[in-house]
């Protein structure tokens, strides 16, 4: 049982014998450092129920207590907080249960399942360093679900169509030569992106010339003959024309085959995929029935509306007076057709940027006015944008930071690090170049994700890499430091015999393993939040109270053979620990470094 719970029980007893009054919850934090402690029982909220000094109700529960809980050997009381001190046996009785549990934190997958929405790029251009952000935090929020218990869908729906798609394409056309991946040694995303910019550098030179020739810039920008002639691609592929398709198909596999390289580097997957070719029509059936309803309205033009202004919002469009459906219709139909391929599941979690927070407000209210029940397990994941120190991106002048790069940029600035700290000596050429991957993705994963998701995050590549600090390779170092404690704890067999041995705790055991006690709290806090930075940031501390350990006691060099054998095991716990929170991230630890 969880000390919380001990002590939940028993200071709700307390009050009861005291005061004759029976609390509803009983609230607790952490010791402050500079206290004496290890649980405090905040006594403010009880006030809401018991009259009296808090200091006075403090010391009479305090004592009740010491006096009926063996594990609570003391007790201080600074103003409205009980300060309780927890006996080593306790905590050495809990880490006994643990140590050898190579699931601990994580719970069994249940029936209850939940679709995660991630990544969902458009196909005329590589993925970037947004879509990193998108990538890690949908994978993330995933693994976490299914490690507090849910059972997880991954899936994405691509954009493989519209008239940015068909822009790449006619750029093709006109200037590709014959380019293919093959014939060029680029990825196919690469490729495809390559002719986004080039038209839109095209359109912008038959803007100008127009002007020249004295068009109004607005009339320019609407007629450039480029994009009139990109319009026109894109109803003869609506219209199913062969080689317009022949060419959507083409192109598209070229990117679809870049993308699968860039989610392998990343070390992203997914279950099932959509493709907005397959499913722009959905929700066409469900705005004719919502009609019939009155969920939706009919202006004279023909259009389909939906009043939301009594909820705060306005009026929002669902079907063109040409009777074409926009992105809010397909959405409707997706989530619709979502829960019918995937009869289990009971939530969805989109995860999107936070300039689309207004639309999935709208999209998650029509759904519950048109009888969903299920639209009450949505959430939206928003995120802020991530900025470089350079500024802005923009895909269309070719200014974006792209995926790959900036992965092969983290693993070369991860190797020039580690050169210079002269960490790496007996390793080979490959073992170097694995390592150097290893850290780069982590430094750039771990840096990313430990921010709160709906922050804005401006991304420094060495500042990630520092070997010290909240960063992804100081874990990774504590965590290799850890395996090189076992391999020569190996090397003189120590063993600690957990039934049998009574040891007395130093303070930063003690803290270290108050620390792991938290970790399957913390993964559920994690879940709950749709935040893995609950994750990183718990994973920070408890590297901080390991290294403090280590800086303060010996291990290996304990003359103590029991007290050498609990750090040996508990340091083992700790890297277990470190992994399996690293693995909820996305990111892997070495052994040695």
């Amino acid at each position: 049982m969880k000390i919380q719970e001990v002590l939940q029980e028993k200071v709700t007893e307390a009050i009861n014998a005291i005061y004759g009054i029976t609390l509803p919850s009983v609230e607790f934090q952490p010791t402050r450092k500079d206290f004496e402690g290890d649980v405090t029982v905040v006594v403010f909220p009880m006030l809401r129920h018991v009259k009296g000094n808090p200091v006075q109700i403090g010391e009479q529960v305090g004592a009740y207590l010491v006096k009926e809980l063996d594990i609570v050997t003391s007790f201080n009381v600074v103003k409205g907080f009980l300060n309780l001190v927890i006996s080593d046996a306790f905590y050495l009785s809990f880490f006994n249960k643990i140590q050898n549990d190579t699931a601990f934190g994580l719970v069994a997958p249940s029936d209850d399942a939940i679709l995660v929405e991630y990544s969902s790029p458009n196909t005329n251009k590589p993925l970037h360093l947004g879509h990193i952000r998108n990538n890690l935090l949908g994978y993330s929020v995933a693994e976490i679900l299914k490690a507090s218990g849910k059972k997880v869908y991954k899936t994405q729906i691509i954009n493989d169509r519209g008239i940015h798609i068909c822009k790449s394409m006619l750029a093709w056309q006109r200037f590709g030569n014959g380019e293919t991946p093959e014939n060029t040694g680029l990825k196919g995303d690469k490729l495809v992106g390559n002719y986004y910019v080039a038209f839109d550098k095209a359109y912008k030179e038959e803007v100008a010339k127009l002007v020249d020739d004295g068009v109004e810039k607005k009339q320019a920008e609407k007629e450039a003959p480029i994009l009139l002639e990109a319009q026109q691609m894109l109803l003869k592929w609506e219209a199913g024309d062969a080689d317009v398709v022949a060419l959507w198909k083409k192109m598209n596999g070229w990117v679809y085959k870049g993308f699968d390289t860039t989610y392998k580097n990343l070390g992203v997957d997914f279950d099932s995929y959509l493709y907005e070719s397959d499913t722009y029509l959905l929700g066409k059936d469900v705005v004719a029935d919502g009609i019939k309803n009155g969920v939706f309205y009919k202006k004279e033009d023909g259009s389909v509306w939906i009043d939301l202004t009594d909820e705060g919002l306005d009026e929002k469009i669902v079907l063109r007076s040409d009777g074409t459906a926009v992105y809010m219709t397909q959405d409707i139909g997706t989530a619709i057709q979502r829960v019918k391929d995937h009869s289990d599941i009971n939530g969805m979690v989109y995860t999107v940027g936070n300039e689309q927070d207004y639309h999935f407000r709208v999209l998650f209210l029509i759904l519950k006015k048109l009888g969903f029940t299920w639209a009450d397990k949505l959430f939206h994941l928003s995120y802020g944008m991530v900025d470089l120190p350079s500024g802005k991106m923009k895909s269309r002048e070719g200014t974006v930071v792209d995926a790959d790069d900036l992965m092969e940029q983290m693993t070369q600035t991860a190797g020039s690090i580690s050169e210079e700290l002269g960490k790496l000596e007996n390793y080979s050429e490959e073992e170097k170049q694995s390592l150097y991957k290893m850290i780069g993705l982590g430094a750039l994963k771990y840096y990313i994700l430990k921010v709160d998701p709906k922050k804005r995050i401006l991304f420094n590549p060495e500042e990630s890499v520092d070997f010290q600090g909240n960063t992804g390779p100081f874990i990774q170092y504590t965590y290799a430091r850890i395996q090189s404690i076992l391999r020569k704890a190996k090397d003189t067999n120590v063993v600690w015999e957990n039934e049998t041995t009574v040891v007395a705790l130093h303070p930063k055991e003690k803290e270290l393993i108050k620390q792991l006690e938290v970790f399957p709290d913390t993964i559920q806090l994690a879940a709950e939040n749709y935040s893995p930075a609950v994750i990183a940031n718990f994973t920070y501390d408890l590297v901080r109270e390991f290294n403090s350990l280590y800086q303060q006691v010996s291990i290996l060099g304990e003359t103590d053979e029991d007290k050498k054998a609990l750090r040996v095991q508990l340091s083992y716990k700790v890297g277990e620990v470190i992994k399996t929170a690293f693995r909820l991230l996305g990111i892997s630890v070495p052994e040695r470094m």
